[in-house]
């Protein structure tokens, strides 16, 4: 497993993280609203249990969210979908990811992105790892250019956001070469 930065814990969150998830999640949204699909205001109408789900684990054994925390507060997150479809399960999704402003600059982000990708690699036939993120945002696309993704395509006005279009970039990055089916 991958060393996180000197004071920094990594953890699955579970169920009883849902409260801190859930707060955390939400200032990132406010604070970075061009960054993610979601918005703010669509996610603070769900109710906790929205969160509880997520974060439940039963009938998605590979999917998590991770934590990293400093000085016993949660300061970044992300995570991990695998489809469950069965020609799909080769690929998984890096997704939601954030760390704090005043964290940033410590490594965290890496720690995280590598944490996820430790765990992709875990999953028994998981060959790739593929992620969106705003254009415009370099210091996401840097940091995920530096952990081995690549860019394959660019979403023209994939999200809007206070009437602004925004594109997204989608990568991925390879954990393996997947087999040739003869085709």
């Amino acid at each position: 497993m991958s060393a996180a930065p000197e004071g920094v814990v990594i953890r699955s969150l579970t169920v009883r993280d849902a409260g801190e998830y859930r707060a955390f999640r939400l200032q990132a949204l406010r604070d970075a609203p061009t960054a993610f699909t979601s918005s703010f205001e669509e996610d603070v109408a769900k109710p906790l249990s929205a969160t509880e789900q997520r974060l439940a684990a039963a009938g998605r054994p590979h999917d998590a969210v991770i934590g990293a925390y400093l000085a016993g507060s949660l300061v970044g997150i992300a995570g991990l979908a695998v489809p469950e479809r069965a020609q799909e399960r080769h690929k998984g999704t890096l997704f939601g990811m954030a760390v704090a402003p005043h964290a940033t600059g410590r490594g965290l982000g890496r720690a995280l992105v590598t944490r996820v990708l430790e765990l992709a690699a875990a999953v028994d036939g998981l060959v790739q790892v593929g992620l969106t993120v705003s254009e415009g945002n370099v210091p996401a696309e840097r940091l995920y250019r530096s952990c081995g993704f690549e860019v394959w395509g660019r979403e023209p006005r994939a999200i809007i956001v206070e009437g602004c279009a925004v594109a997204k970039l989608h990568m991925v990055r390879m954990l393996d070469a997947p087999k040739a089916s003869g085709r």
